[in-house]
């Protein structure tokens, strides 16, 4: 079986902040770091070469493929920031219909700018899945 590519690592956080071109990303991305810090008690870890993670856990498909993968994370992309809501967003639409302008994938939370959603709502959304993730239940 394949290992996931995206490892936990001991890179730098400040120095991927620091790279990212887009002025506005990359303050934003100060922002939402110590956002995240606070909602999860979490200094954060580089995922890869792009990924900040709090937290971690465990997972295994039916499939039988397992790893490790971050409990709540985000990413300063050159088109939007990411964040990772890992459960998806089904169990917070109430919360998701506060939180501002968005979009949404799978387990991807597309910002184009931290000014365009409440941030209390996305420190909650972030405390609570956090719990949830790493609860192990």
């Amino acid at each position: 079986m394949a290992e996931l590519k995206t490892q936990k690592n001991s890179d730098s956080i400040e120095r991927l902040i620091s790279k990212v071109a887009n002025d506005t990303r990359r303050s934003d991305a100060v922002v939402l770091l110590e956002l995240m810090r606070e909602a999860t008690s979490d200094q954060g870890s580089m995922w890869g070469g792009s990924i900040i993670g709090f937290g971690s856990y465990d997972y295994t498909y039916a499939s039988g493929h397992s790893g490790t993968w971050a409990a709540v994370g985000f990413s300063p992309r050159k088109q939007n920031t990411v964040v990772y809501i890992m459960p998806g967003f089904e169990r917070y639409e109430e919360l998701m219909a506060k939180l501002g302008k968005h979009k949404v994938g799978k387990s991807c939370l597309y910002i184009n700018k931290l000014a365009d959603v409440d941030l209390d709502v996305l420190k909650q959304l972030t405390t609570e899945t956090f719990k949830l993730m790493t609860s192990g239940e």
